[in-house]
């Protein structure tokens, strides 16, 4: 385990989603430093089985360790569901996941106890947020909706489409009809649509974004360890950015989300670990 607080922290996710992490990150602890990587040659992960993303996350995890980093935030919900027991287990850094702490607000927010929670199919299969709830509240109903059209059509970049639009109504229809009042976006991608799930959804639901609630769970935790680092001094080149495949498209997309002007990304093979 690295003890030094000037190390970076590491993030994690099968694509871009996971940059609303880090996002938020950067926004909430502004003196860290961060080491992403995204797994822009295997994604998605959502159609894949626990086993594969398992053995994904320990092949990224142990990049991030060559990478010095003194904790690490899975920033995939499918990731974190399928393999953050696992490898808390197995290795001896802080690992959070970006479930939890969604979980805790939606149970805290909501206030007629039903619950919708959308996600890739691997999530929402896995029932993980459910589990959570109920542990937290054994009175909530929760209600389940994979969108797999979702990730594709953000990293498109068609967030405002009309397409894009037809296909939320369709997905979210049902989560209407059982009168939800707290959704958790479920998957790090959603954030991106968080506009347009709350037209379609209604201003009476309540959005709960986990990547913010993630970064604040994040900071706890380093508090925790005494690995906050000190000062406000900013190094010229404070976040790095690693892929698998698909280096200048990632730069691009980064660049539209990001509070930073990403200049580089780096392509891995991450087969290698």
């Amino acid at each position: 385990m690295n003890t030094d607080p000037n190390a970076p922290i590491g993030v994690f996710d099968s694509g871009i989603g996971g940059l609303t992490v880090a996002r938020e990150i950067m926004r909430n602890l502004p003196a860290e430093k961060i080491v992403y990587f995204g797994d822009t040659a295997r994604v998605p992960y959502g159609s894949k089985s626990r086993e594969t993303v398992l053995r994904f996350s320990r092949q990224i995890i142990r990049f991030l360790l060559e990478q010095e980093v003194k904790a690490i935030v899975i920033a995939c919900n499918t990731a974190s569901s399928f393999a953050l027991d696992a490898v808390r287990q197995e290795f001896s850094l802080p690992i959070l996941g970006v479930i939890d702490a969604g979980t805790i607000v939606a149970a805290k927010e909501t206030r007629n106890g039903r619950i919708g929670v959308i996600g890739t199919e691997g999530t929402i299969r896995s029932r993980i947020h459910e589990i959570f709830l109920k542990k937290l509240n054994p009175n909530v109903t929760v209600y389940g909706r994979p969108c797999p059209l979702f990730v594709p059509l953000v990293e498109e970049g068609w967030t405002h489409d009309p397409i894009t639009r037809e296909i939320a109504v369709r997905y979210l229809g049902e989560l209407k009809e059982k009168d939800i009042d707290t959704l958790i976006l479920g998957c790090t991608h959603y954030p991106l649509l968080r506009t347009l799930i709350q037209e379609v959804m209604g201003e009476h639901v309540r959005l709960v974004n986990p990547a913010y609630e993630t970064s604040l769970e994040l900071k706890s935790l380093l508090a925790d360890n005494g690995l906050i680092r000190q000062g406000t001094d900013r190094e010229e080149f404070p976040y790095r950015f690693f892929v698998s495949d698909l280096a200048e498209k990632f730069t691009m997309f980064a660049n539209t989300i990001l509070p930073y002007d990403v200049s580089m990304t780096q392509k891995i093979d991450i087969e290698k670990y």
